[in-house]
């Protein structure tokens, strides 16, 4: 893992960072570099999907080309898909067949209609012209089991049923095999058409759970949580950890000032941990044993298969500057930038628990990616992305650091009673032949001249910077206008070990072992 060591609250202390790329924590799941899509404001409809588009920019099939070329650039493995809050009321009936007679419907999350242009059999395409892994989240508002059931067979069944039969008739042949399935999205919250209290969903998940895997074993199921920290999360990982393969949890970073932006991912990190051990507590035996003295006895973990933590919604997200109902379409700038690379470090630090994340959401909405009818734009959070989802994978390497700490205000408050917030945010990977090192320097004004004890005689590191001396924490990119975006320079040590990591910037520092 990453320890950090505070040195003075001096700018000038000298900075440290030092690694072995034999100290390995555990493997990097390709799964946390996953996406999310969700009808919600242009998401799909002039995101994914944009059939009348007349300015050369879909294919035969409605697709946009210049979306599906960046979720190719991005490597994105595993999709979730329909939502989200929409899933609650989402009949995945009306998504299927002929579109003339597809039915539009009132559409409760996000105030809109639905038109249904869009539903399965599209995504299922979508998913294969990207060369990613769907991932879909079952209605269990106003949705029953038959419906889920109706679903899986629909996706996955073989045999000559009445839902595979529709398949087919709807020209789909083979079975679409997918993999993974969400039981119900935010089931908690007040917001939510069906809100469950955690016993009613409980109880509802292993029996939804039960009927699933008779149908199709082969499927990974995952729990509907909450921040990571609730009631919520103790009690449905307790009733339901033997029935599902990870436990989902959300939470969207943000500040009104830089410093209070780049600390807020650190909550996150801090929900991983306590995820975690909420699913050792549910796993471990307690033996009453009259002796001695009525001792408590651990008598060990309740089977060897433990289920890991699916980060299935995350972003930086302000709610009021971008609200959900009118589209949540956030501008992002070069502190947002800095915030993506410690969320994806603590993504990196933590992947022994991590089975999937995904971030929330992948085009348009509170999105690295925007579209317009002429052309898209990568915002300043897509740099990061790139960087980690191309290099960041492999193994997770144990890291040292140390470096000055921020001591002013920090959102949530409570997290700096808690833990360290950096101005060096680290983490470390390797795929056996490379070493990558991510760092942001989240100070607004200072460079940190730092001692790199892990270079030894490399000649070459490959250098690739977001931000830094020459931009501005404000900085944001539009179409046509990209302020913010990668660096590419090539640094030889040259006897020295010292790199100098710019104020407000990302450097990912790449050599061959």
């Amino acid at each position: 893992m990453t320890t950090i060591t505070v040195l003075a609250d001096d700018n000038n202390s000298q900075s440290t960072i030092t690694l072995n790329p034999s100290h390995t924590i555990a493997n990097i799941d390709p799964l946390i570099y996953g996406g999310f899509t969700e009808h919600m404001g242009r998401c799909i409809y002039g995101g994914l999907y944009e059939p009348d588009n007349n300015h050369g920019l879909v294919n035969s099939k409605g697709f946009r080309i210049d979306v599906i070329d960046c979720f190719k650039e991005l490597n994105v493995p595993v999709v979730r898909y329909p939502g989200g809050n929409f899933v609650a009321t989402y009949r995945w009936q009306d998504g299927i067949g002929p579109k003339d007679k597809r039915p539009s419907r009132p559409e409760l999350a996000w105030n809109g209609i639905e038109t249904n242009q869009f539903g399965t059999d599209e995504f299922m395409d979508w998913c294969k012209e990207v060369g990613t892994e769907p991932y879909l989240c079952l209605n269990m508002g106003t949705g029953t089991l038959e419906d889920a059931l109706a679903w899986l067979e629909y996706c996955n069944g073989n045999k000559d049923t009445y839902y595979a039969n529709q398949r087919r008739k709807n020209g789909h042949t083979e079975p679409y095999n997918v993999k993974y399935w969400a039981l119900g999205n935010e089931m908690w919250g007040p917001w939510q058409v069906e809100q469950h209290t955690k016993e009613d969903y409980a109880k509802k998940a292993i029996q939804w759970a039960k009927a699933l895997k008779l149908l199709d074993p082969s499927i990974q199921l995952v729990s509907c949580g909450q921040d990571g920290c609730s009631d919520w999360d103790r009690y449905v990982i307790q009733e339901c950890h033997s029935w599902v393969d990870m436990h989902s949890i959300h939470f969207y970073s943000a500040g009104e000032s830089h410093y209070r932006n780049i600390s807020s991912p650190y909550a996150a990190e801090r929900a991983i941990q306590v995820t975690s051990a909420l699913i050792d507590l549910a796993r471990c035996e307690i033996d009453y044993s009259p002796w001695p003295n009525t001792a408590r006895i651990y008598t060990g973990p309740r089977g060897k298969r433990r289920p890991k933590i699916c980060f299935d919604e995350w972003n930086i997200w302000d709610a009021e500057r971008a609200p959900g109902d009118k589209g949540a379409e956030e501008q992002y700038t070069l502190s947002d930038a800095l915030a993506m690379g410690t969320w994806l470090n603590i993504f990196i630090r933590n992947c022994k628990e991590l089975g999937m994340a995904t971030i929330a959401q992948s085009v348009n909405v509170i999105s690295p990616l925007m579209t317009s009818s002429t052309g898209l734009f990568k915002q300043t959070t897509y740099w990061p992305l790139l960087l980690f989802s191309k290099f960041m994978r492999g193994q997770a390497i144990a890291v040292h650091v140390q470096c000055a700490a921020y001591k002013g205000e920090t959102r949530p408050e409570w997290i700096q009673s808690t833990c360290t917030i950096p101005k060096l945010d680290v983490s470390a990977a390797t795929d056996g032949e490379w070493v990558n090192l991510a760092v942001v320097n989240v100070d607004e004004n200072s460079n940190f001249e730092t001692e790199l004890t892990v270079l030894g005689s490399q000649s070459e590191v490959e250098v690739f910077i977001v931000g830094g001396e020459s931009h501005q924490l404000t900085d944001f990119n539009s179409q046509g206008k990209e302020v913010v975006k990668i660096q590419e320079t090539v640094w030889r040590p040259e006897g020295s070990t010292k790199f100098t990591f710019q104020k407000h910037s990302f450097t990912l520092l790449r050599w061959k072992m």
